[in-house]
């Protein structure tokens, strides 16, 4: 079931209604049977999958509490051993056997294992790496362990964040199940606004992209020059819209029942740096990645080159956990590269930018954005290409600028270029225009002029957004 469809919209409306309308305490019952309806709405079989992890990683917590020493440490590993394996299995087995019959091929010899025809479940490694931060947590001792199932299940299986996140750590979401939620007009209002948003930035501005996205990166040989490059640049915004739309989507939803989610974008393309940039893009997955790898190999706790490789190895396993291709695993390479470079030209010139003139300032931050976004773009290329040949020939060919421009159809570049104009209007009064931080766009304007805005976002939805129930980019992961 996506959220940009008219099945969701009927869910939405009848689970939220069923929410306030029972008593609190068959509440959390109802979300956990609404929510295996909507995993089963993709796949029915693989909510097995689910309940596999659910029960060995719910018995792990309530043992991790309950022994000391050698025993604990034997019930994280199983939990650890049982996510990531069925991770494994699902996502990288196909993966690693052909690699290993390409190997062989060069050999002359034939690869004797068989090839597993299964399809990957959906948001596998998002529910995944939520499971896998209880159990974590738990072990460290920043979280009781759950000793309701039904509650446990519910944390895992929160239909919101399902299938695409935010990946919630225990602490932020198991205790919410607990709490009684009144409906309240503002805040539900706020939520269906924060959702309207994300469906526009989805079926408006992403899908629209996407129709020239997919129109040039299908056949890498036969474009060049501006047209790739226009291409690139519209699927960076394509994926953002995407996958940000989502969040928001997600994030509202819960909102509206009285459910608090964390923040997953915080406008990443007004990042002065790329470091900046994924303290800003998918805030949950690279938290999760910083506290629960980065600093468990010792984060810049250690030596020059070691921390130099903590950070590489980071993208590196972030790479793959996007995607079994060698395109995702060079996309986690380069920005991981990215930040250690940037690293090593901040040793060698040590430059302080309050001594500069506030105007100088302001261009350096321009020329920083504009780097910065250029060098996403870059790494962008390798993450929407087919194959890492396709990815190099689109590179190639971007600097061959003597062949004719692909218009791929005015309308769906006008189409982009007006989304993007209100996109940049929208976030750029957010970034230097508002003293408090919010979800909503335009928030602080006055009532008028703020239903106005919402009510245009509705209008342009019905006349302009493609309503073809195109997945979100993220479910393939």
């Amino acid at each position: 079931m996506l959220f940009n469809s008219f099945q969701f919209v009927f869910f939405f409306v009848i689970v939220t209604s069923l929410y306030f309308a029972l008593p609190h305490k068959y509440r959390w019952f109802m979300l956990l049977m609404a929510s295996c309806y909507f995993y089963m709405s993709f796949i029915p079989i693989y909510i097995l999958i689910l309940l596999f992890t659910i029960i060995i990683d719910y018995y792990a917590g309530i043992y991790l509490e309950k022994f000391q020493g050698k025993k604990r440490k034997t019930f994280l590993i199983i939990s650890l051993i049982a996510n990531v394996g069925i991770l494994a299995v699902f996502k990288y087995y196909n993966f690693i056997n052909d690699n290993i019959s390409s190997f062989l091929g060069i050999l002359e010899h034939k690869n004797p294992i068989p090839y597993l025809s299964i399809i990957l479940p959906i948001g596998l490694s998002f529910h995944t790496f939520q499971a896998m931060s209880y159990t974590i947590e738990v072990y460290r001792g920043n979280q009781k362990a759950e000793k309701n199932f039904g509650i446990y299940a519910l944390y895992v299986m929160f239909y919101p964040q399902l299938v695409a996140g935010p990946i919630e750590r225990p602490q932020n979401l198991l205790h919410q199940f607990y709490e009684y939620h009144e409906f309240d007009y503002e805040r539900v209002v706020q939520g269906l606004k924060l959702m309207l948003w994300g469906l526009f930035k989805k079926i408006v501005i992403a899908d629209r992209l996407s129709i020239y996205v997919n129109a040039v990166y299908s056949n890498p040989d036969q474009h060049f020059g501006f047209t790739l490059i226009l291409a690139t640049i519209f699927f960076a915004f394509q994926i953002y819209c995407d996958f940000s739309g989502y969040s928001e989507i997600a994030i509202g939803s819960a909102q509206v029942m009285g459910f608090k989610l964390m923040t997953n974008f915080k406008r990443p393309y007004f990042a002065k740096s790329v470091s900046e940039f994924w303290k800003r893009w998918h805030i949950s997955l690279s938290t999760w990645f910083s506290d629960y790898l980065y600093i468990s190999l010792g984060g810049n706790r250690v030596s020059i080159p070691r921390w130099y490789f903590n950070l590489f190895f980071v993208f590196l396993v972030s790479g793959l956990w996007h995607g079994a291709n060698w395109t995702f695993i060079i996309w986690g390479a380069l920005n991981g590269l990215y930040l250690i470079f940037a690293l090593i030209k901040n040793r060698l010139l040590r430059t302080s930018e309050k001594s500069r003139p506030k105007i100088i300032k302001s261009g350096f931050n321009i020329v920083n954005i504009l780097i910065t976004f250029a060098l996403i773009c870059l790494s962008w290329v390798f993450f929407r290409a087919n194959s890492a040949h396709d990815a190099f020939v689109i590179i190639r060919n971007m600097f061959k600028f003597n062949m004719p421009f692909y218009s791929g159809g005015w309308k769906q570049i006008f189409y982009g270029f007006v989304g993007l104009f209100f996109l940049i209007y929208v976030e750029f009064k957010q970034e230097f225009y508002f003293e408090i931080e919010t979800r909503l766009p335009l928030n602080s304007f006055s009532i008028v002029r703020n239903y106005l805005f919402y009510a245009m976002l509705l209008i342009s939805i019905i006349l302009v957004g493609v309503f073809d129930a195109g997945q979100f980019i993220y479910f393939q992961f």
